[in-house]
């Protein structure tokens, strides 16, 4: 089944199908994001950089403007990418260590 545009759906079963295909591309968006936060990881020398307050508010600044842009609650965006940077940063701190548990232990 194709991907029925949000405001052309005519059932439930339609609109979860679409919201289903939605959840896939986000998730794999995810997976890209948490790419960026791999190589982060392996660039960035030291530990203190991975979190970076002035950067985080960019971050957020950034989507609430998109968010605005495509009139969506800027508050709700705005809480989701507090966690997903919370999340990120955590991820990062987790594979910087482990990048350089594995150089240590070679």
């Amino acid at each position: 089944m194709s991907k029925i545009a949000a405001d052309a759906t005519e059932t439930m079963a339609e609109v979860r199908a679409g919201v289903d295909s939605v959840d896939r591309a986000l998730v794999a968006l995810l997976a890209e994001r948490m790419a960026y936060m791999d190589a982060a990881a392996r660039i960035k020398t030291d530990r203190r950089q991975v979190r970076d307050e002035v950067r985080k508010r960019q971050v957020i600044g950034n989507v609430r403007a998109h968010a605005r842009a495509l009139g969506l609650d800027e508050a709700l965006v705005e809480a989701l990418w507090e966690q997903l940077v919370e999340a990120s940063i955590a991820h990062e701190l987790r594979q910087w260590d482990e990048m350089r548990s594995r150089v240590e232990a070679e």
